[in-house]
């Protein structure tokens, strides 16, 4: 059994003026409490909660950035941040009701602080309709939502897991090991090896990788331009277009991994661990702040996601050394040029070797000799971990914003709203 996680998309339809005044405080005081609490430098729930306890939120965003600050020091080494956050919360914070009667079928409870929330009808995405209704009939597990604020339009974001059938019942020692490397030259490169331990089809996503550099260098020197020159909010639409299409090619390169998998008998997808992945970027200065800002997290999410709709299994292992290992002879090489894996070791056959290929190899070859960290496993041990726990922060007990309301703005809306 395994489990597939999206991102349900719901557009919220028109609030009126009085529920866009209540959404906008809720942002401003979640934007003010994220702030504060990063700048004290919290690094552990306990201390962001001493600081978010203050600002007046609902517990669920408490508890979200409670979670969240900790993350943004310890895993993602964030320098500053930028006031674009969404406002997130606990998956105890959301509320969907299905109304299939009314010309808007879906309602959203939307908390606004510790004795107020806001029913708003939505507009879910059409393609998601399956998994929005699983969520709402329990048979799929709401995670954390996002609120946020664009082109005068609000929208939630609502993570949603759901079990899926493995694809085969090979166990872990039957399974066919593929190495994916995720670098800046080649996008994504994977391979597998047969049973005498030679690669088979290594396949590289080299252009892909370019198209993202140059979509990256235009998106930072444009941006540049344009708020020297005071353009903020053309600055704003246009980096967001660019990230767009970044994106596109991150979903389309993804979807080609998860089929390559397809195309191996009892296929698992083995992935570096996000947890350890700075232990394997020593490069320099230079280097390492641009590839702490590469796409890891985002391509290594859609390469799950995509791979438990398909029933194909997904673990991970340490990434330490993998590029400056021989995946033949174990001893450490160098590159003389990007794309380049140089063997030290006079002896070994290798000599010259495809650098991306040869760190997708090793990578498989850590989940064969036994080494894997489920992604579940990993979370508990994280849970295990935590200093206080999530059930900090006021219910939602005092008066509020009713369902009824919602139904009647969405009547007054007619047939067409949008």
């Amino acid at each position: 059994m395994g489990e597939v996680t999206k991102t349900l998309e719901l557009k919220l339809v028109d609030p009126n003026v009085h529920k866009r005044e209540k959404l906008r405080e809720t942002r401003d005081a979640y934007q003010q409490a994220l702030q504060a609490a990063f700048a004290a430098g919290c690094d552990t729930q306990s201390a962001a909660n001493d600081v978010v306890v203050e600002y007046d939120l609902s517990g669920y965003a408490k508890n979200a950035l409670k979670m969240y600050v900790p993350q943004l020091h310890n895993s993602y080494d964030a320098d500053e941040l930028h006031d674009d956050h969404p406002v997130r919360f606990t998956n105890e914070g959301l509320q969907l009701d299905h109304q299939p009667q009314n010309a808007i079928e879906w309602y959203v409870k939307i908390p606004h602080h510790e004795d107020y929330h806001l029913w708003i009808p939505a507009h879910a995405n059409p393609d998601q309709r399956e998994l929005l209704e699983a969520v709402y009939a329990d048979d799929a597990e709401m995670g954390e939502s996002r609120l946020f604020e664009r082109d005068g339009t609000w929208y939630l974001h609502v993570t949603a897991a759901r079990d899926v059938e493995d694809q085969s019942g090979a166990s872990a020692r039957q399974r066919t090991p593929i190495g994916v490397d995720i670098g800046e030259a080649s996008l994504v490169t994977v391979c597998h090896c047969d049973e005498s331990g030679s690669p088979v089809r290594p396949r590289l996503w080299a252009d892909d990788g370019k198209a993202v550099r140059r979509l990256r260098k235009t998106y930072f020197t444009a941006i540049r331009r344009l708020q020297k020159r005071g353009s903020e909010r053309i600055a704003e639409s246009y980096g967001d277009a660019l990230w767009d299409r970044i994106d596109d090619v991150f979903h389309h390169v993804t979807s080609e991994v998860v089929e390559y998998a397809e195309s191996v008998e009892n296929p698992v997808l083995v992935l570096e661990d996000l947890t350890y992945i700075r232990e394997n970027m020593d490069y320099g200065e230079y280097m390492n702040r641009r590839l702490h800002g590469w796409g890891f997290a985002k391509l290594h999410a859609q390469i799950r996601y995509k791979a438990a709709e398909k029933g194909i299994p997904v673990e991970t292992v340490n990434p330490r050394n993998t590029s400056k290992a021989c995946h033949a002879c174990g001893e450490h090489g160098y590159r003389p040029r990007q794309a380049t894996f140089q063997c030290s070791n006079d002896g070994c056959w290798v000599g010259e070797y495809q650098a991306d290929v040869n760190g997708a190899i090793n990578i498989a070859d850590r989940y064969r000799g036994g080494e894997s960290h489920r992604q579940s496993d990993r979370t508990s041990r994280q849970k295990a971990g935590d200093d206080d726990s999530a059930t900090d922060g006021a219910s939602l007990t005092g008066p509020q914003d009713s369902q009824a309301d919602a139904e009647t703005q969405q009547v007054t809306l007619g047939t067409y709203a949008s």
